[in-house]
């Protein structure tokens, strides 16, 4: 019974892996346009973002969307070319500036808007980028982004963007780098009267037209990255309830399919349990003023900011099957707690760049942890992160390449969960490791940062000199070995397989009395008594005894 239970387990496991790989494809080769959708081009560098007006019609029966974005920007420099970016074989169909129609030049997807009226470095200026077409369709959502158009089970239309790594110009016109975050936006959708549109923030309005569709006008006062907006459209039934929280009271609003309000109702008593939980941990919720919102899709989840996505189907786990194969993958919802833990990171602390995507993902992914240790304890939240170890492939570093909008490998879900959770056994005092996790959040409040300003703030914290150990696991797929052997009642160690000059402690215990070793590359020698040595697991290393 044993052996099928494991096989099932690693079977279950084994899709979640595989539906990373879909996301984070490997490739060596780049081309011009992956420069210019991943870099800081000199068209993107003059001019500094503000805010977003998304208005389009959507139109399930033929797949089809047509509107405009009016985009407002700040002066850095004068210049006369902006570049927007919209993806093939979405088109834009006309820009204008105070009235004047523009000349567009096109190279693939990014678009070169030459502008007539001079820029004056301080002035916060606007164009209307006009467009239309059939997006692209989301094979295998949310890892190959675009729209899901589905049906609900009564034969309703069921549609959803999701758009992480493809980018959101896979379906309107943006600035489309993760490096400059719009600071407020407002999103009007158009569909048919029949169905509701849910987008992010709140909703302000909603506006009845005489061609049997409605439009509704949602609007986001905090900064905003460009995957994280969404378009959410069904037969959807609402209900809400107040949370109260670190920052006074947060508007929590569910949006689901009518049929299954009464399951949502159940399940969905997790999220204020994930608030108090990740509250703790993390610092206030990052956005109060738009609230929090749970929206049920036809694909499995996504973290668009506070309106999160769920298909889940309502159950625990993910979609049923616990991926640590520990049992403690069970006691929560992994749609629920994962994707609201984007909020902290992801949403509030979004990187610059997609190479440095693991400060998303592997903090989120330890979060399911740390959920677990406020609720269960800290051997049910160290069991949990172990047990994720069997997902780590080890293929590519965890960092990606920079200026050409390319992730880097799907271990940045559990190994980077493994790094932080090895990194806590480092620091050796949950207050104090709290405190860094709650600090990240408020020192890099709505902001976009590097890889290098979170292993620094956390260095500076923590005082203990990560570096290396950042280099290790972030930068290389060797995962250190601890080499021991034992002789005439001494222990003989060092490390293999890390990086130069590589520094990490490591907890052993003899005869159940704990030691703290200190290992270089170098043999080292400890007096010991007795024979019998276990290594903390706790640490992410192999280990080799000779």
């Amino acid at each position: 019974m044993k052996t099928y239970i494991i096989l099932f387990l690693l079977s279950c496991t084994s899709i979640f892996v595989t539906a990373q790989k879909s996301l984070f494809k490997h490739s060596n080769t780049f081309t011009k346009q992956d420069t210019l959708r991943g870099s800081i081009t000199s068209e993107r560098a003059w001019w500094d973002l503000t805010y977003y007006h998304l208005n389009i019609s959507v139109d399930p029966e033929k797949k089809f969307i047509k509107g405009k974005n009016e985009v407002k920007y700040k002066v850095l420099k004068p210049s006369s070319v902006l570049q927007i970016d919209l993806q093939h074989p979405m088109k834009i169909t006309k820009v204008t500036q105070n009235g004047k129609e523009l000349m567009v030049k096109s190279e693939g997807n990014a678009h070169f808007i030459y502008l007539k009226e001079e820029q004056k470095k301080g002035k916060v200026n606007s164009i209307i980028v006009y467009y239309e077409g059939f997006p692209k369709v989301a094979i295998n959502a949310p890892w190959d982004g675009g729209f899901s158009w589905k049906k609900d089970l009564n034969g309703n239309h069921f549609v959803a963007t999701s758009c992480q790594g493809l980018g959101a110009s896979v379906w309107w016109p943006n600035k489309d780098h993760m490096y400059d975050e719009v600071d407020s936006m407002d999103i009007s959708v158009r569909v048919p009267d029949n169905l509701m549109n849910i987008s992010n923030g709140r909703l302000e309005k909603v506006e009845k037209h005489k061609d049997n569709t409605t439009t509704y006008h949602w609007s986001v006062k905090n900064p905003i990255n460009n995957y994280g907006v969404n378009v959410n459209i069904g037969d959807y039934v609402h209900f809400s309830e107040k949370y109260k929280g670190e920052d006074g009271e947060l508007d929590l609003n569910y949006y689901v399919l009518r049929d299954n309000l009464k399951e949502a109702k159940e399940q969905f008593k997790q999220v204020p349990k994930m608030l108090k939980a990740f509250e703790h941990w993390f610092g206030k919720y990052p956005f109060y003023e738009d609230g929090f919102k749970l929206v049920e899709v036809p694909y499995l989840g996504m973290e668009h900011q506070s309106s999160v996505t769920y298909g889940n189907k309502y159950l625990n786990g993910y979609l049923g099957r616990d991926l640590s194969g520990t049992g403690w993958g069970l006691k929560f919802d992994f749609i629920i707690i994962h994707e609201s833990g984007h909020e902290w990171f992801a949403n509030n602390i979004t990187n610059k760049d997609i190479a440095d995507m693991w400060i998303h993902e592997s903090f989120t992914a330890y979060s399911e942890s740390l959920f677990l240790d406020y609720y269960y304890g800290k051997k049910a939240s160290s069991e949990y992160v172990i047990g994720t170890r069997k997902s780590i492939a080890n293929d590519i570093p965890i960092i990606g390449q920079y200026d050409v909008n390319k992730e880097g490998s799907g271990d940045m879900y559990y190994k980077g969960a493994n790094m932080l959770h090895t990194i806590r056994q480092l620091v050796d005092n949950d207050k104090k490791w709290r405190r860094i996790l709650k600090g990240l959040n408020k020192k890099f409040y709505h902001k976009t940062v590097t890889t290098k300003e979170i292993e620094n703030y956390i260095i500076k914290k923590s005082r203990i000199d990560l570096s290396t150990i950042f280099d290790q696991y972030l930068r290389t797929v060797k995962i250190p070995v601890f080499q021991y052997k034992l002789k005439e009642g001494k222990l003989l160690y060092r490390w293999t397989n890390v990086v130069k000059d590589f520094a990490m402690a490591l907890k052993i215990k003899v005869n159940n009395c704990t030691r703290v070793l200190k290992p270089t590359e170098e043999w080292q020698e400890k007096n010991v008594e007795g024979v019998d040595i276990t290594i903390d697991k706790n640490f992410y290393v192999d280990v080799k005894k000779i």
